[in-house]
């Protein structure tokens, strides 16, 4: 019996017919006959998907009727030669493996910010690992925009690309953004771009629809509601904390060697990102205008109230335009320096609300996060239109210092407060207020290029 097992183990006299230009693994992995998505085999000779192996499957209809004979199944990653049905061993198909699901050891992960070799894809085009394009599929350059920024993210990009960290969660949202994240940053793809497909069909069904595909939709909730999501999913199985809550949450003690000074993600016209975790203090006054008969404060007496609350992005307002052109300076365009508006967080500056009653507020960033998020409030809107803020917003690209803005506490004599950030990621975003496309500028870390 074993002699006979292993000669089932042997070389395909098939596989000069395998065709690595047709394949493409980040579809949906479905039979495209039957579209069921339990034990699919890719045919590697046209790419297309087929249910099962066996006799009477899909699989083994097409290797006879198309003459087909190698195929791979996408869930256990084994080499098939059918109708035949002897698995094929053979290291020469190991990179169509790693194409399917890439691998990265903890070395490698360690060592890709160093990295400068371009790497070739069978098209001929030429791409840097963590800085391949995705393709857009109607309407989704806002789910784009995003996984290029978050790719800028050193310790998050890092955790995703090591299966094991979570392999205990069964979140399809998390798995799937750690796969994107792999095909993002892995060295041998056949194409020099990826699609996101999967990862979408997974963000359709964790939000409930929410966000999905042929549908606009903001990159500042797109970006809220997937942190928030992957933390939810990974923090039942990692005992209440998450690498989202230590990236974007949890004050350190102890700069992360590798973001020796900070990490500042901004996005000019949605947010921006800067992180280590934040701590606001808000401080809200108004009038009570009720009846104080039951024993409460008296009618028309200050009511001041202060609480602390963590943030993951801060929301800039810009200062409103001028109503009036001048005659001499039409085409001139506003503009305000960053560190003004950064003013509002200083805990003096007083910002008037309506929510639901008059009243005025004063915020102060207590505790700043690794990567801090900034959003800028462009768009606005009222019965008859949405309007976008023109006025432009300048900003340093690196060594952007908090502290001489925004006084900030220690909280024990131990801790060291960073306060210093360099510009990683922008989004900005072109065109009309309901039409126009976003698009994301990313540094490429290994030498500090755009």
């Amino acid at each position: 019996m074993e002699q006979n097992r292993k000669s089932s183990r042997r070389r395909c006299p098939y596989l000069d017919s395998v065709d690595r230009t047709v394949l493409d693994f980040d579809l949906e992995k479905r039979c495209s006959v039957f579209g069921s998505n339990f034990n699919v085999y890719a045919c590697l000779v046209c790419g297309k998907y087929y249910h099962g192996g066996g006799q009477r499957s899909y699989a083994y209809t097409h290797s006879i009727e198309a003459g087909h004979r190698v195929y791979i199944n996408l869930e256990t990653e084994k080499f098939y030669c059918l109708p035949d049905g002897y698995e094929v061993i053979d290291p020469s198909l190991d990179d169509i493996r790693h194409v399917l699901n890439p691998r990265f050891a903890r070395e490698q992960v360690s060592q890709l910010d160093t990295n400068r070799q371009w790497s070739r894809a069978l098209d001929g085009s030429c791409y840097l690992p963590g800085m391949v394009g995705l393709n857009t599929m109607a309407e989704t350059d806002f789910v784009n925009v995003t996984i290029q920024s978050l790719m800028r993210v050193t310790p998050l990009r890092n955790f995703f690309l090591v299966p094991k960290n979570y392999q205990l969660c069964k979140s399809q949202l998390v798995h799937r953004f750690g796969e994107l994240t792999r095909k993002i940053w892995h060295a041998g793809n056949f194409k020099g771009q990826v699609s996101p497909h999967e990862f979408l069909q997974a963000v359709m069904e964790a939000s409930e629809k929410r966000f999905r595909i042929s549908a606009k939709s903001d990159p500042v909730e797109f970006m809220s509601w997937l942190l928030n999501t992957l933390h939810g999913d990974l923090k039942s199985s990692q005992m209440g904390r998450s690498i989202i809550h230590q990236c974007f949450h949890v004050p350190l003690q102890f700069w992360i060697l590798s973001i020796p000074r900070g990490t500042c993600i901004m996005h000019e016209c949605l947010f921006f990102f800067f992180t280590l975790q934040g701590e606001l203090e808000v401080v809200k006054e108004r009038h009570n205008n009720e009846n104080g008969d039951d024993g409460g404060a008296e009618v028309g007496k200050v009511i001041v109230e202060t609480i602390n609350v963590p943030f993951l992005m801060l929301g800039l307002d810009l200062p409103p335009p001028p109503l009036f052109e001048d005659i001499m300076e039409n085409n001139m365009i506003p503009q305000v320096p960053l560190l003004n508006i950064l003013q509002k967080f200083n805990g003096e500056t007083v910002t008037e609300v309506v929510d639901p009653h008059f009243a005025r507020m004063r915020y102060h960033v207590t505790r700043l996060p690794q990567y801090l998020i900034l959003h800028m409030r462009r768009f606005s809107s009222n019965n008859f239109f949405v309007e976008k803020h023109p006025t432009l917003v300048n900003f340093p690209v690196r060594n952007l210092e908090l502290r001489d803005y925004i006084p900030l506490r220690e909280h024990n004599a131990n801790e060291r407060v960073r306060s210093r950030y360099d510009l990683i990621a922008n989004i900005v975003h072109n065109g009309k207020p309901c039409e126009g496309s976003y698009k994301a500028f990313v540094q490429r870390k290994s030498d500090e290029l755009w």
